[in-house]
């Protein structure tokens, strides 16, 4: 297992991930949209397997998907760090880009990319989901 870090652009949220991802994926829903002007590379972490250090404001919304979205951030700097489902319990999406060293997880899809604006750069190498994905299935689980 790695041992993940990252935080926020001030740095006063701090936070350590110490379980693997279950799935990362570029996100190309108009909330992602608006919260990063593009869309965003996230992780899929166990809730538990995360510590987080410094306060981290929230705010909750209605995604299109229908789940209720509690999206975690920096009161200070505005930070996106992490977001909670309805849809996902026990599970929180790390923004990749505030981890320490990004490119320790590589994203494996684009979802909602029927979303996506005409100048998006969808990588052709990933695989490619129109709206909402399916929950990614536990290890060990029969297919």
């Amino acid at each position: 297992m790695t041992e993940r870090t990252g935080g926020c652009l001030c740095g006063q949220v701090r936070y350590r991930i110490t379980a693997e991802p279950a799935v990362s994926r570029v996100c190309w829903c108009r909330d992602c949209q608006r919260i990063s002007s593009n869309g965003t590379v996230n992780a899929l972490v166990p809730s538990a397997a995360i510590e987080i250090t410094g306060t981290v404001s929230q705010y909750v919304k209605t995604s299109d998907s229908g789940n209720q979205v509690t999206r975690r951030f920096c009161g200070q700097c505005g930070s996106q760090l992490f977001a909670d489902s309805t849809g996902r319990p026990g599970s929180t999406v790390v923004r990749v880009g505030t981890l320490d060293d990004a490119s320790s997880v590589r994203p494996s899809a684009n979802i909602w990319s029927a979303s996506a604006p005409a100048w998006a750069c969808l990588d052709p190498a990933l695989s490619r989901v129109e709206g909402q994905p399916l929950p990614p299935q536990a290890p060990n689980s029969a297919a």
